[in-house]
């Protein structure tokens, strides 16, 4: 299977991959705190007062809730390529060309 030019970059520099890792790791978190709650309740908003609401800007929120979960799964995409790249680097003996 071939890989992406991301992921070859990465690998040529784990520094890269370790530091773009420990950022995205912030920006997940950042993304995603307590947006579960903040989403639920301008969804009661809405439904509760639904176009006083509107006017209000809930739908516009509601929106920038839905962008900062999209901001937090691409952020945690880019962990999981970083960690991958970085435990595959850890687990293979490069001398050898295998993991054993």
């Amino acid at each position: 299977m071939p890989y992406s030019r991301l992921y070859l970059l990465l690998s040529r520099r784990w520094w890269l991959a370790f530091l773009l890792m420990g950022i995205s790791f912030v920006v997940f978190g950042l993304a995603s705190l307590d947006l579960l709650h903040t989403f639920s309740a301008n969804l009661e908003f809405l439904t509760t007062y639904r176009w006083d609401a509107v006017r209000e800007g809930a739908l516009w929120q509601l929106g920038q809730l839905i962008l900062a979960g999209y901001a937090a799964a691409a952020s945690y995409v880019v962990f999981k390529l970083c960690e991958k790249v970085l435990v595959e680097r850890l687990a293979v003996d490069k001398r050898k060309g295998t993991d054993s």
